[in-house]
């Protein structure tokens, strides 16, 4: 316990000293674009209208986020209200935002909610899909914006050469992950049944990845559920996207125009940031996500101090509404947010449900 507190230390240490580092490299503006060092900005008036709504918009991420997680539990028909998904998510993004790597805080969920259920794996497995969708919808993202900008204006990809291998894979990633679920949805449910057996006779390891697998099919053949999952994670996104956008605009002058990305290339360049962020294996990205969207921003051809002043006030928000998420710990800690108790018997063979869909 020790050693992995003085890890954990050690990684706050690293990740404010990269911090200090990109603040310092871009504490002067660079010539050619007078006025956009972060002491400009330091020294300019904040717009804090933009910076209000850009809190309103973190909060109905959030919110987005937890229903997401929500649709995804019940789908698989446990026992869980929508309060305990809210009190468990918040929790979730508190640790989400500030231990190192972005999947400390679904550890914290998936033990919450595994804790009160009977079908353990499955409850694990919601925390693994709603990861899943959330990533799968950024790439999604991606590839989206990334082909219409590669069909309307070949050029601005093309001469780019990070966002052409960033686009490019985007696009190939999604085309391979629908071709795999479509392919799935031709799986006959006796095959299902028996591939579930034979990974239930694999020793010591077997029965969680049998259920697993059921958690999987039966996703599968609740094509709504996720067709949701997918909807409310797209509406996050543009919550996120936005947000980041109004950050940036809050240390911009006033009336002026800003020398930075517009709003259709921020939805281009922040899924890259998020997704980039999330690998870096510092409490919340701290350090390394400033140094990606000042990269990003370089690459489009502005300046990299507005990237990261714009990093800096989402998550300054972040560190906020985390907060909220920590207070929330403390009272289910004490027992103040109690979970449903599970009532569920073992789960079932998988079978395709009653309103099941097609491919």
């Amino acid at each position: 316990m020790k050693r992995s507190w003085w890890k954990t230390l050690l990684k706050y240490g690293i990740g404010f000293l990269l911090l200090a580092l990109v603040i310092w490299r871009n504490w002067q503006a660079k010539p050619g674009h007078p006025g956009t060092g972060l002491e400009d900005m330091l020294h300019r008036p904040m717009q804090v209208k933009w910076y209000l709504l850009a809190a309103v918009l973190c909060g109905l991420n959030i919110f987005a986020t937890l229903v997401r997680w929500y649709v995804l539990v019940r789908a698989q028909q446990l026992p869980f209200s929508f309060g305990s998904a809210m009190g468990i998510g918040l929790v979730g993004y508190f640790f989400n935002t500030f231990l190192p790597g972005s999947v400390g805080g679904d550890l914290v969920k998936a033990a919450f909610i595994a804790r009160e259920q009977s079908r353990r794996t499955v409850a694990v497995s919601t925390v693994v899909i709603d990861r899943v969708v959330g990533l799968w919808g950024l790439v999604a993202l991606i590839a989206a914006i990334g082909g219409i900008y590669w069909i309307s204006d070949p050029s601005f990809i093309q001469s780019k050469p990070t966002l052409l291998i960033c686009v490019s894979a985007a696009i190939a990633v999604v085309a391979a992950s629908l071709a795999v679920w479509f392919l799935l949805g031709f799986l006959p449910e006796r095959r299902a049944i028996r591939f579930s057996e034979r990974l239930h006779s694999i020793p010591r390891i077997g029965g969680i990845l049998s259920e697993f697998w059921q958690a999987v099919w039966m996703y599968r053949n609740r094509g709504l559920s996720i067709l949701v999952a997918l909807l409310l994670s797209w509406a996050s996104h543009l919550c996120w996207v936005s947000q980041f956008y109004l950050c940036v605009l809050t240390f911009q002058p006033a009336g002026m125009p800003a020398d930075m990305p517009s709003l259709a290339e921020h939805f281009l360049i922040v899924p890259m940031g998020m997704i980039a962020q999330g690998f870096i294996p510092l409490p919340g990205g701290i350090g390394g996500g400033e140094f990606v969207f000042g990269e990003l921003y370089r690459v489009l051809g502005h300046p990299e101090a507005i990237g990261v002043s714009g990093s800096m006030g989402w998550r300054t928000l972040a560190w906020s509404f985390g907060l909220v998420g920590y207070i929330t710990y403390l009272l289910m800690k004490r027992g103040a947010v109690p979970l449903p108790k599970a009532t569920n018997a073992a789960s079932p063979a998988p079978s395709a449900p009653a309103n099941a869909t097609g491919p």
